[in-house]
């Protein structure tokens, strides 16, 4: 286990400078200037001016040599200072960090639990009327982008039904926990939406699939109520392509976390990178780029460990 998460890490680490290497040369190919955004509106700067700046910043140098700088500060453990208003971008990565943790994990959960039930429920109901509405449901979530879903929970269960805040947050420690459960619900709902369509149809296909072998007819021929039939036997041998879904779709999670933090003005990673975006922020662009790209490869190995531990058949090499 040790020489495979170690053969990993050094696998990642290529991984790792491929996709940040690609963030930082298409951020630099994105329309406008980086000084435009530094430079108060109010302010008005001379050709000349603007050329001091842009020396001073290093957005004079070549994209090449900026990205080896960057790596070499970042490998010393200095993300470097925003543009925008000289904040250390790791004092404002950690400032956000929980929140987008708070909201991604709960999403997580709430996804692979509620997915993985329905999936059951599906498949105990295969081509039956619940198995059709399952099905029309999982067809409209995936095909459901997570700002619409987001625009109609708020209309829907916030501005019309009022069962939730339409925003804000509550700090962990700050406010008893049934105030951040009832500020979070909805944002965590919205997120799950197409995490439980997707593992719903992952499940409801592996267990068709496990259903028709042999030891399962063999287990029903003896006698084996379904429910066991289908919980302590066919359930268990489909959990590791789930477990793959799972791991797979942490990365759309954290995209979809963008759309979700902003529409209830969640204030997470989300918000944060499109501020970023917005004043063309390199170096607070680069590292939460970098904090999302370690977060993601940590969650596959994870995900890599997990299925040993499911199913022991399976070694790490």
């Amino acid at each position: 286990m040790f020489k495979y998460l170690v053969n990993r890490l050094l696998v990642n680490i290529p991984t790792l400078l491929a996709i940040l290497a690609t963030v930082f040369v298409l951020v630099n190919m994105a329309p406008g200037d980086p000084v435009d955004a530094f430079v108060p509106p109010s302010q008005a700067l001379t050709d000349v001016q603007k050329e001091q700046l842009r020396h001073t910043l290093g957005l004079d140098r070549s994209v090449p040599v900026r990205f080896a700088l960057w790596l070499k500060q970042t490998a010393s453990g200095d993300l470097g200072y925003r543009y925008k208003d000289g904040a250390r971008v790791v004092d404002e990565i950690a400032s956000r960090v929980a929140p987008t943790l708070l909201l991604a994990l709960s999403g997580l959960a709430l996804g692979s639990v509620l997915g993985i039930i329905l999936g059951v429920v599906s498949a105990r109901r295969a081509n039956g009327k619940l198995d059709h509405v399952l099905s029309l449901f999982a067809y409209v979530a995936i095909s459901s982008p997570a700002f619409l879903v987001g625009i109609v929970g708020m209309y829907v269960f916030s501005l019309q039904l009022g069962w939730f805040p339409s925003g804000g947050y509550s700090n962990p420690g700050d406010e008893s926990v049934a105030d951040i459960a009832y500020h979070l619900a909805l944002p965590a709902c919205v997120l799950s939406v197409q995490f439980i369509a997707i593992t719903m149809r992952y499940t409801r296909a592996g267990l068709l699939d496990t259903l028709n072998q042999d030891y399962i007819r063999t287990a029903i021929a003896k006698g084996v109520s379904p429910n066991r039939v289908m919980l302590r036997h066919a359930l268990p041998n489909t959990l590791v392509p789930i477990v793959t879904v799972i791991g797979a779709s942490f990365g759309g999670l954290i995209g979809g976390a963008v759309f979700v933090e902003t529409v209830f003005s969640w204030p997470g990673m989300g918000m944060l990178f499109l501020d970023a975006i917005e004043s063309r922020d390199y170096p607070l662009i680069m590292g939460i780029a970098l904090f999302v790209s370690l977060a993601i490869l940590a969650v596959n190995m994870l995900t890599d460990v997990v299925y040993s531990w499911i199913d022991p058949r399976i070694t790490l090499k």
